[in-house]
């Protein structure tokens, strides 16, 4: 017997130690598929959450394997009567098939083997039960280094997001009402990043209250390198994670789509200190959109380093909060629960929070897998942005227009902005 391919036996070794999952055939193959797609589909693809939701992991997958045109899939999907638009789920095979490695799927197991990494999957009784609200947007699996049940303190949690370039004052109001919310039985959700949301995990560690990070990369390299040790000792006292494997490099996109993440697993989102053009105004969007609590503290007008959050109180209904106290008001817990590298990088966020005439970031996909000095093919690049070749191309030539990129030796670059 095999599982998409592979013996059992060699599935189920790498499998289980890592997912928990005992010797249920069934739950060894979904896992391995789902872990499997969490490298085929860009995080948040909306496309693949239907096709797995529609017909198991495992056997979407298999699908994908014997027909890599897709046409044992569209049968599978119209047996299963799921309608689905032509030209997404067309796309949407385009962008998957180029990725498609059996060797990778095993790698990615090894490798969360080595780092002690966990897979968590929907049926988890652990599951974070707020990506329910994510629909078709929700992650297909989880993997996560240090403390599992750390997941399980979600349903008590608070997000404390803010810009990375932050004032002594956000710093200040950030360790204090991270404090006070550890105090008050909260758990502390943030995204690791300089500035606030180092604060934050750095405060919630100091009041031995669970802290979780959420990454934008795999967790065999921790992002940024300079929090390497805070985000050790994250791991040691809470949990981080990601909804991509090892290996995987952190980007603009993957970067936005991990707000979604925040925003959804927490009870109410709170923004500290934002500049106009700061990322964590991407992830006060998702929480409005989910309908969580969003609240904003209000710094002093002449600070730039606070005109998201005066912009979030002007246009988004943010509510806005001084102390630790005003931010439990947005989320209360009942009584019983409260006793007991790269520098486009670093500016990721940002971009992505301004950039409405590019909705489903096929933009920042494509510039974020080009360099500037190597050529890279359009089927590389196809690879690397996981979108279809023949999109690639279309949209390339279209960045060559504005400027963007630029054709050289077989290939294409990124121009230096």
């Amino acid at each position: 017997m095999t599982i998409l391919g592979i013996a059992d036996a060699t599935v189920a070794s790498l499998v289980r130690p890592v997912t928990g999952a005992g010797h249920d055939r069934d739950a060894v193959a979904e896992r391995f598929a789902r872990a499997t797609w969490t490298s085929l589909a860009e995080p948040g693809d909306r496309v693949a959450g239907l096709v797995v939701a529609a017909l198991g992991a495992e056997a979407a997958l298999a699908a994908l394997l014997d027909d890599r045109e897709g046409r044992r899939l569209r049968h599978a999907l119209a047996e299963a009567e799921v309608e689905l638009d032509e030209a997404e789920l067309t796309e949407g095979i385009a962008r998957w098939t180029p990725r498609i490695s059996k060797q990778d799927a095993l790698l990615a197991f090894r490798q969360a083997a080595r780092f002690g990494l966990s897979f968590v999957v929907p049926d988890d009784p652990d599951w974070p039960a707020g990506f329910a609200d994510l629909g078709e947007h929700a992650p297909l699996g989880l993997w996560l280094r240090g403390h599992r049940q750390a997941l399980g303190h979600l349903h008590r949690a608070i997000a404390i997001v803010g810009a990375r370039a932050a004032t002594g004052y956000g710093e200040h109001v950030t360790i204090e009402a991270a404090a006070g919310l550890a105090d008050r039985g909260y758990a502390i959700v943030s995204g690791a990043a300089y500035g606030i949301d180092g604060a934050a995990h750095r405060a919630a560690l100091a009041s031995r209250a669970t802290t979780i990070a959420f990454l934008a990369g795999g967790l065999d390299r921790f992002y940024p390198s300079g929090h390497d040790a805070l985000i050790g000792r994250i791991v040691d006292h809470g949990a981080v994670v990601s909804e991509v494997p090892c290996g995987v490099a952190p980007t603009r996109w993957r970067f936005l789509q991990r707000n979604r993440l925040i925003a959804a697993a927490t009870l109410a989102t709170i923004v500290v200190e934002a500049g106009s053009r700061s990322g964590s105004l991407n992830t006060a969007g998702h929480a409005a959109a989910l309908g969580r609590p969003l609240g904003a503290v209000p710094g002093p007008v002449t600070s730039p380093a606070s005109a998201g959050c005066h912009r979030l109180l002007r246009e988004y209904d943010a509510v806005c909060v001084t102390t630790a106290q005003e931010m439990a008001e947005l989320a209360p817990l009942p009584e019983t629960v409260a006793d007991a590298e790269p520098e486009t990088v670093e500016q990721a966020e940002a971009a992505g929070s301004r950039r409405p005439a590019d909705p489903s970031g096929t933009r920042i996909r494509l510039l974020d897998a080009l360099a500037p000095r190597s050529p890279r093919t359009p089927e590389k690049v196809a690879a690397l942005s996981g979108l279809a070749v023949d999109r690639v191309r279309a949209e390339l030539g279209l960045l060559a227009l504005e400027g963007a990129v630029r054709e050289r030796a077989g290939g294409w670059v990124r121009v230096a902005s």
